[in-house]
């Protein structure tokens, strides 16, 4: 198998908000490059040194600090580099007072402008739950019957399918959601999700992400499905823009955002509705729980694969 090498620019600051994001997304292998330890490392011992080799000297002069990882070449580092971006948005949001420095990621093989290309390499159509199918917008595919099919062109945005947390929120969506439904989606991504809702026959869906490019690939792969007079996408702060009620709410994030967002899911909740949680590493079940059950909020059925774990709830009462 080969793998991409991905470097993200950060500073000491934000070296352990960022490691701690890429375990919450799964990403459990990387390597801390850290330019302040090399600055101390020289303070601590040049003056015992008798010769200092000049191009080493130079290229750490140079460090920037950044923490580096690998992915590997298939649909499932794919969307292990769109789960990052996603990370670096949120982190951008919350670093208001700009102590974790760049945030941008670098890789050997995948520019933003060959964003779409690389992704033809590796992701094809593929058949979720009972009848939804997704494919890929450069695919053909002729639907069997009963089948519902949402094309789907990812850009740099998180959601394919082909990730387990995202196909388990599309099996939990088609077991629970019924038509007419409203639906918020927080954390859209390449807006799968709500697209999804959309052809399972909801009424009207919101979704929203905090980075503006996933905002953008979502309205343009919602058109492409024909639906985009039902969904509305904006760019915001998990609720921070959402006003009313919805019968379901889905959020397909990390374990950590999910935990901030059971403060709101009673207020946004529906009498009576469904609110469908994944993005959570086994590691993290406990936690996400344990908020839940302060919120009061239900467990009714929880599905797990390859390690991870979603979630359908409802609120006590």
């Amino acid at each position: 198998m080969n793998w991409t090498e991905v470097k993200i620019y950060t500073s000491t600051e934000g070296i352990e908000p960022l490691t701690a994001g890429l375990m919450n997304v799964g990403i459990k292998g990387f390597v801390v490059e850290d330019a302040a330890d090399f600055e101390q490392f020289l303070k601590d011992t040049t003056p015992h040194w008798d010769y200092i080799d000049e191009e080493l000297m130079n290229q750490m002069e140079g460090c920037e600090t950044n923490v580096k990882l690998y992915v590997a070449d298939n649909a499932q580092g794919m969307e292990e580099l769109a789960a990052v971006r996603s990370l670096l948005a949120q982190l951008k949001q919350q670093d208001t007072a700009g102590e974790y420095g760049r945030l941008t990621l670098e890789t050997g093989s995948v520019d933003e402008e060959d964003w779409s290309t690389a992704w033809q390499k590796y992701y094809h159509t593929v058949k979720i739950g009972q009848k939804l199918v997704v494919r890929p917008a450069w695919e053909e595919y002729e639907a069997k019957e009963g089948e519902i099919v949402l094309t789907l062109n990812p850009g740099m945005a998180f959601g394919t399918g082909t990730h387990h947390t995202t196909s388990l929120c599309m099996e939990l969506l088609e077991k629970y959601l019924t038509p007419e439904d409203t639906v918020l989606d927080v954390g859209c991504g390449s807006g799968i999700l709500a697209i999804t809702a959309a052809l399972l026959g909801a009424k009207t869906i919101i979704g929203c992400d905090i980075d503006e490019v996933a905002v953008k690939v979502a309205g343009e792969n919602a058109e492409l499905n024909q639906v985009g007079d039902r969904i509305s996408f904006h760019q915001g702060d998990l609720t921070s823009q959402v006003e009313g009620s919805f019968q379901v709410i889905v959020a397909n994030i990390v374990a950590d955002v999910i935990i901030r967002l059971c403060d709101d899911v009673a207020k946004y909740l529906a009498k009576g509705g469904v609110f469908i949680a994944s993005g959570i590493i086994e590691e993290r079940r406990d936690d996400v729980l344990a908020a839940m059950d302060r919120q009061g909020i239900e467990i009714m059925e929880e599905r797990k694969n390859g390690g991870w774990v979603a979630l359908a709830c409802k609120v006590k009462g």
